[in-house]
Formats: structure tokens, C-alpha cells, sequence
């Protein structure tokens, strides 16, 4: 709960930051939300030309901004470290090209200015609370454990087939046996036919 809770605080301070820095001063007084996103993709490097707001750099601190709190509802790590390689990947890429177009880099006065360390600092706090968060835990749920059914030797209790030995069955003789006629019951009525 901790973590989650400084994870979620660092992530949300970092875009601030990173949507607050295209406000400041990048170079030599100049404001990032007059510094063009196509100019870091051409071949030319960094043109002095004004930019519009969402063709300036505040386009891509936006994206990462709203990737951050994307992140922070989702509770994704994976996310929040998209979002702080969005915001360090766009600062260095300045970076280089400003270097290029202006043959060196210098910080203060006319050189590197607070927009450029608002926006570096803001990518590092987001890569931390990525570090930070703990992210999603799915329950995993456990196997079944199933028992192994247990079969136990019916038990008889009586005396086995095997012990006792088979005895041939015995027959009486002819007129002596059950249902035999004897001489005191007589002859057997006559059979009368179904409906006489």
C-alpha cells in the first residue's frame, strides 16, 4: 500500500513536470512551446521557426503526461516506464539536436536553461515511481488438489466358496422328492378349459 501510494505520487509530480517544462526556458531563452516537434526529425536539426502549441514540444509531454496517468489508474509499470522514456527520449533528442544546429551546448545564461532540467528531472521521477509501484498482483488461483480415491477389499463375512468345497447337489428318487405324487393325495383334478 506504501509503495503504491509513493509510486502514484512520484508518477503524478513527474508529468506534471514534464506538461509544466515545454513552459519554461529551454535555450538561450527560448520556451518549448515555441521549439518545433518536427524539428527534431528532419534533417536540419533545430530552426529558429515558432511552432504552434500542439506542434511545439508540449505534444509529446502531453502524450506522456497522459500515459502517466493511464499508468497510475492501471497501476502498469510497464506504462509509467513508457511514459519516462517518452519525456527522457524527446529531452535527449533535443538535446543533440540543438547541439548540432548551434555547434555546442553550454548551461545558463545563454546555454541550457530550467525547461531542459524540468523536463530531464520529470523523466527520472517517472522512471522511479515505475521502479517504485508495485504494480498488479492477479490472484493465482491454486491447483485442485485432488485426492487419490482409495479403494479398499470389499470385506464378506460369510465362508468362503474356496473353504467350504463344492458338493454335488443330490436327487431324490423318482416319487419320493418334493411335489411327488404320494398315495394319500390322488389322482390330479381334470383341467377345465379358460372361459367353461
Amino acid at each position: 500500500m506504501f509503495r503504491t501510494v509513493v509510486g502514484s505520487l512520484l508518477a503524478l509530480i513527474g508529468a506534471a513536470g514534464a506538461v509544466w517544462s515545454p513552459f519554461r526556458a529551454w535555450y538561450g531563452g527560448r520556451h518549448g512551446s515555441g521549439i518545433r516537434v518536427d524539428d527534431l526529425f528532419t534533417g536540419v536539426g533545430v530552426t529558429p521557426d515558432k511552432a504552434a502549441l500542439l506542434g511545439s514540444l508540449f505534444l509529446p509531454m502531453a502524450f506522456a503526461a497522459l500515459l502517466t496517468l493511464l499508468g497510475v489508474l492501471l497501476r502498469s509499470r510497464l506504462t509509467l516506464a513508457l511514459a519516462a522514456l517518452l519525456v527522457l527520449g524527446i529531452t535527449i533528442l533535443w538535446m543533440v539536436r540543438q547541439g548540432q544546429a548551434s555547434g555546442s551546448l553550454t548551461a545558463g545564461g545563454n546555454g541550457l536553461d530550467y525547461g531542459v532540467a524540468t523536463a530531464f528531472a520529470s523523466g527520472l521521477l517517472l522512471l522511479l515511481s515505475a521502479a517504485v509501484l508495485p504494480g498488479r498482483h492477479r490472484p493465482r488461483r491454486a491447483a485442485p488438489v485432488f485426492e487419490e480415491p482409495r479403494y479398499e477389499e470389499p470385506t464378506y463375512e460369510g465362508p468362503r466358496y474356496e473353504e467350504e468345497g463344492y458338493e454335488e447337489p443330490r436327487y431324490e428318487e423318482e416319487g419320493t422328492g418334493r411335489g411327488a405324487p404320494t398315495e394319500t393325495s390322488g389322482p390330479l383334478p381334470p383341467v377345465s378349459p379358460p372361459g367353461v
